[in-house]
């Protein structure tokens, strides 16, 4: 069958018009790609005129409805090896509104926003357009609905990461991919200058032309892409999942998108995706997916690609042998910059360690109506007796990471104040040298301090690539919240900031009480286990206590020490998980 045309209405919603009279609803994202005179494939049960969204499947030189979707479960692997937890997702084209909707309030976080407000919408009752970044009601009352994503172009289309299965206070959709046709024109900056057309000296210059000029005649200008590569202009993920692997899996289905449907444009077979990404320097999804840096741009900007051939393949290696810049950086951009610290040269042990309090306790100093209350109930002076720790012996390797398990008031904090210096009544306690860093809620606490807490981050570290990756792993990934200062976080988010500030002086012996005290459950689980891995890295050696099995469980620490009733038991690690 033959196109005879297509009316875009919005980003969702969109008809195509085939001979015979047929008329097709799909989202405008697919449908603005149909051109007048297209041959089309059609399949549909349905004997009627027009066919909605569920009710047919379309194909040209590509699959192109229904829109791309692929349903997966994503492993999030222990320190150690083994599954420490698991998310069920869908990955799929944006089609709905309210996928556009999700869209323009993950964009406000995205590190390359320049606009303070990311979306236009229009009300549908007065006709206005409102500026805003999430859905506004109009001052007429009427609701407004999404007109576009700002810095987007008509030739973009989105994938959404959703979650399957959530808990309530979770979001439907946890980030959003922008696939975009290649940019007109790309220079390299080098130390001689500026390169010009850099990119189709690398690859076959028909790859990137004729591609989306941009300008008011947008449909027109559509009509004319075709190209063999395709752009990621956007990946986006809620601050709180950026940890997760998310990025990097959003990147492998756009990587599907381009080789199954030839997305963005789905007229020719794609050789390449490539992206220009500022952040790379910081973050190594991209070339945790499979990416190799080329250049930057004139402007700075670096540049990867991946190839979807074999003949993309041999350019690119060709390029990054032969080109004498490239032969420098080897096709690597991202380098870890936390490192390992010296770490402790022994053993921690506590041999025979006794410790214990005491307190007396009248009724001095009460009210005459306290007093005479506490008397009914026969309460007078006392001397309160409590040994906590009674010959315990303890042995710490290290580089483990240990968590204290108990009760209440079992003696985890007895423990950690032993460790900190204070000292036992009875054994020793021998630890070695070593830089150490600590947080015993109301007793010993890291100063917040008044600077963003990137600026604070950099300044224990004096570096910023370093100080980024320390925010990263305590789940601080939003690049615009990293110029907030303490008083404007939650206090989920100043325990993380806490824990970032201890990372940052780089101990030997991190000591915590009550990790991840105030934070939800995923949170806590996605924190405990970023902390995990970078101490392993590091080789730092870890005592936390925490009374959380999630905490517990994506630590998987080398021992767990039970504390209660006067003496410790600690149980050792047995291998990975299955």
């Amino acid at each position: 069958m033959r196109v005879l045309g297509h009316r875009i209405y919005w980003r969702w919603y969109g008809e195509v018009l085939l001979e015979g009279g047929l008329l097709l609803r799909m989202s405008g994202d697919a449908a603005k790609w149909l051109r007048p005179g297209d041959r089309v494939r059609l399949e549909t049960e349905e004997k009627k005129p027009i066919l909605g969204f569920d009710e047919y499947a379309l194909s040209g030189a590509f699959p192109i409805w229904p829109p791309f979707e692929k349903t997966l479960e994503h492993v999030r692997e222990g320190p150690l090896g083994g599954e420490a937890y698991r998310y069920r997702l869908r990955v799929r084209e944006a089609v709905y509104e309210g996928d556009f909707e999700a869209i323009a309030e993950l964009e406000q976080y995205h590190y390359a926003s320049e606009k303070e407000v990311v979306a236009l919408w229009a009300c549908p009752r007065c006709h206005r357009t409102l500026l805003a970044n999430s859905k506004p009601l109009c001052d007429c009352g009427g609701e407004a609905r999404l007109k576009e994503i700002r810095g987007s172009t008509p030739a973009s289309r989105f994938l959404v990461l959703e979650l399957r299965e959530r808990l309530p206070f979770e979001p439907r959709i946890l980030g959003y991919l922008r696939l975009d046709p290649p940019i007109p024109r790309m220079h390299r900056k080098t130390p001689e200058g500026v390169e010009r057309n850099i990119r189709e000296r690398i690859f076959p210059p028909d790859w990137f032309h004729p591609t989306y000029e941009g300008g008011a005649d947008w449909e027109e200008r559509l009509a004319r892409v075709e190209t063999a590569a395709a752009r990621i202009a956007r990946v986006v993920v809620h601050p709180d999942y950026r940890s997760e692997g998310f990025g990097a899996l959003l990147v492998e289905m756009a990587l599907a998108w381009a080789r199954e449907r030839g997305a963005p444009e789905g007229r020719r077979a794609k050789h390449l995706v490539y992206t220009i990404a500022q952040m790379a320097r910081y973050h190594p999804f991209f070339e945790r997916v499979g990416f190799r840096y080329l250049f930057d741009t004139a402007s700075g900007r670096p540049v990867l690609a991946y190839p979807l051939t074999e003949e993309a393949q041999a350019h690119l290696e060709r390029f990054l042998q032969e080109d004498p810049y490239a032969r420098a950086h080897g096709g690597r951009l991202f380098r870890p910059r936390y490192g390992r610290v010296e770490g402790l040269k022994a053993p921690i042990r506590l041999e025979g360690v006794r410790k214990g309090y005491r307190s007396l306790l009248d009724l001095k100093a009460l009210s005459k109506e306290v007093e005479e209350a506490l008397l009914a109930f026969g309460v007078r002076a006392r001397r309160l007796e409590r040994l906590v720790l009674k010959g315990v012996d303890l042995t710490i390797p290290p580089g483990a990471l240990v968590v204290l398990s108990g009760a209440s008031g079992a003696g985890k904090t007895t423990l950690l104040r032993l460790l900190l210096g204070e000292p036992p009544e009875e054994g020793k306690v021998i630890l070695p040298p070593g830089r150490l860093a600590a947080h015993i809620p109301g007793e010993v606490e890291e100063p917040l301090g008044d600077l963003p807490i990137l600026e604070r981050v950099y300044g224990e570290m004096g570096d910023v690539g370093a100080a980024i990756e320390v925010l990263n792993r305590v789940g601080l990934s939003d690049a615009v919240l990293y110029r907030a200062r303490p008083k404007e976080l939650s206090t989920g988010q100043r325990e993380r900031f806490r824990l970032a500030l201890l990372l940052a002086k780089r101990p030997d012996l991190l000591l915590i009480d009550e990790l991840a005290a105030h934070l939800d459950v995923p949170t806590a689980r996605r924190v405990a286990l970023g902390l995990s891995k970078l101490l392993r890295a590091a080789g730092i050696t870890l005592v936390a206590a925490t009374h959380r099995p999630e905490v517990v469980q994506a630590l998987d620490p080398d021992l767990l020490v039970y504390v209660g009733y006067g003496g410790v038991m600690a149980v050792p690690r047995r291998g990975p998980r299955t």
